[in-house]
């Protein structure tokens, strides 16, 4: 009877905490970006399983044993993030979400809300002695200012008394005293750092970081202490090509649905155009604070006057309270969005279409990418393979998941050899030569000398073709004109997506563009080059028909006409 009233009192379907902001966001109550709404999305599919849990009562612990202490409260936007970081696990009692990103403007509290989980979890309410926080950022000040607001908290005169008996605390370290957890902030000297048994690892401000040198560090410890976490706050920044935008690209994968089973949360707010920043009701899209703290609304408001008249003002604002950095001198190839327009079937039939092959092979001990063009019904398609040698994976800091997502997918093959041999690439075209028509294979000089010889003795057409600014700039309004229009079509092919977003058209002046690698070593682009290889031949291209039955009928008619 009792539980039959208690039932009939809950008007909530997951806890109160994450009903709210999912009503919020869906209901525009509040404006969200569309990351939010595909974070909503995601969340909802993943507390629907019937292997996941809501434990209510370690969602209410996060905010009420803080909240004796602190001289502020957590927003909606902090509980939601809290409930589904302490409260959801998996019926076998594993954490849901392990990794957890949150990338919002400047001013909207991450500071401090990483303070109260600090906090929290070394108090011990969630049940783990010796689960120790490190605070990390590329600075000592940075770094330190999570633990200053843990440190002034427990050194207000009106808590002091009390938590003496919980804590004890100097100005670099924090302990309590039950539990023996211990909160401290580091820099990004790594050297030091061997051997952790770090129980949540907090990299504030990510933005700064160019490598993963400091974070590995924090992160080689994960499995060794039970519910091991790792929380990475940030704005957006300048720094391209380092963990920050592995950690955007990996969360629109997650997103978008294009990988599974990673225990990642992306927290992620900003404008969705850089002309939204015109009106100042969208601007809680990059900072899902800025509702409910007037000090942040007046200063926000006065450092977008002064950006109104100094260009350096104008690309901080964007950049670091809208999270749209600016660049004047690189841009990007495709959007997110037209990248993910690729996505789209392949024809049913491919026997007997025409094809252009492209192949780019930089290195025998790195990435060799392998593909073929062909047209059909108005459109261009792409089919690539990507042979990767596995040194390069062990010497080069190259995202893992894609990688992963890759293999899986049949996307590429890790190769163990001495290096990677072309008989690779002439056995692949060989096997696709039972499905298409191969007219002719590009490539570039580089590896023409070796590789082209090969392919002629399998039979093969091999044609050399030039890259620089001026094949790039003639070819640069037809990769435009497909990507805007969605005419090209690379299939269920997320490593290729990532190769073309590793790369950006630089302007040189005199129309002339070149398009070059964000990052020298981790952005690979190889399957991006093998693709413009192709398409200096796409002239030789006609429009194709698979070889079935009614296609042969309307062939044998054209010719009776």
């Amino acid at each position: 009877m009792m539980m039959a009233k208690a039932m009939a009192l809950k008007r909530y379907k997951y806890h109160p905490y994450i009903d709210e902001y999912i009503r919020m966001v869906e209901q525009g109550e509040i404006e969200t970006c569309k990351e939010q709404k595909l974070l909503v999305a995601y969340v909802k599919k993943a507390l629907d399983r019937d292997d996941v849990v809501i434990h209510e009562d370690d969602i209410e612990k996060s905010v009420d044993v803080p909240a004796k202490y602190f001289p502020f409260g957590l927003f909606p936007w902090q509980k939601f993030l809290n409930a589904l970081m302490f409260g959801v696990r998996f019926d076998d009692g594993r954490l849901v979400w392990t990794e957890i990103l949150i990338l919002m403007g400047r001013g909207g509290g991450k500071t401090g809300y990483m303070g109260w989980d600090s906090f929290y979890m070394a108090t011990g309410h969630h049940g783990i002695k010796n689960y120790d926080i490190e605070i990390v950022a590329t600075s000592e000040e940075q770094a330190e200012r999570t633990f200053t607001d843990v440190y002034e908290v427990l050194e207000d005169e009106k808590h002091t008394k009390k938590l003496k008996r919980a804590f004890k605390w100097t100005k670099t370290k924090i302990q309590h005293r039950k539990t023996r957890s211990v909160i401290k902030y580091n820099t990004s000297n790594a050297r030091t750092k061997d051997g952790k048994r770090t129980g949540c690892a907090i990299f504030d401000e990510v933005h700064e970081y160019e490598n993963y040198q400091n974070i590995k560090i924090y992160t080689s410890s994960k499995g060794k202490v039970k519910d091991n976490r790792i929380i990475y706050t940030t704005t957006d920044g300048y720094v391209r090509g380092g963990p920050l935008d592995d950690l955007k690209e990996k969360s629109r994968l997650i997103l978008n649905g294009e990988i599974e089973g990673l225990r990642f949360l992306p927290f992620i707010c900003h404008l969705d155009s850089d002309d939204e920043v015109e009106d100042e009701t969208k601007w809680e899209k990059a900072n899902p604070s800025y509702r409910y703290n007037k000090d942040l609304q007046i200063e926000m408001r006065e450092e977008w006057k002064n950006a109104q008249f100094n260009s350096e003002l104008w690309v901080e604002f964007m950049t670091k309270r809208m999270g749209c950095p600016q660049s004047d001198v690189r841009k990007e190839v495709a959007t997110y969005e037209d990248r993910l327009a690729t996505d789209q079937p392949l024809p049913t039939n491919l026997k007997g279409m025409e094809a252009i092959g492209g192949v780019d092979f930089a290195d025998i001990r790195d990435f060799c990418s392998v593909g073929l063009l062909f047209k059909h019904e108005g459109k261009r398609y792409w089919l690539q393979h990507t042979f990767i040698h596995h040194m390069a994976l062990k010497l080069q800091d190259i995202n893992p998941e894609i990688i992963d997502i890759a293999k899986r997918k049949g996307l590429c093959t890790i190769v163990y050899d001495k290096s990677i041999d072309p008989e690779r690439v002439v056995n692949w075209y060989i096997e696709k030569l039972k499905i298409f028509n191969i007219r002719k294979i590009a490539m570039d000089d580089y590896r023409a000398s070796i590789l082209g010889p090969k392919l002629r003795e399998a039979g093969f057409d091999v044609e050399t073709v030039r890259r620089g600014r001026i094949t790039h700039g003639k070819l640069s309004p037809l990769i435009d004109d497909m990507f805007i229009n969605h005419k090209i079509v690379f299939g269920d092919d997320p490593l290729m997506r990532w190769y073309v977003g590793n790369v950006y058209k630089d302007f040189q002046g005199n129309d002339n563009i070149e398009y070059k690698k964000i990052d020298k070593e981790k952005r690979k682009t190889d399957g991006f080059f093998a693709f413009l290889h192709a398409l200096n031949l796409d002239q030789l291209l006609k429009e194709s028909l698979p070889l079935n039955k009614e296609n042969i009928k309307k062939i044998f008619k054209s010719f009776n006409v």
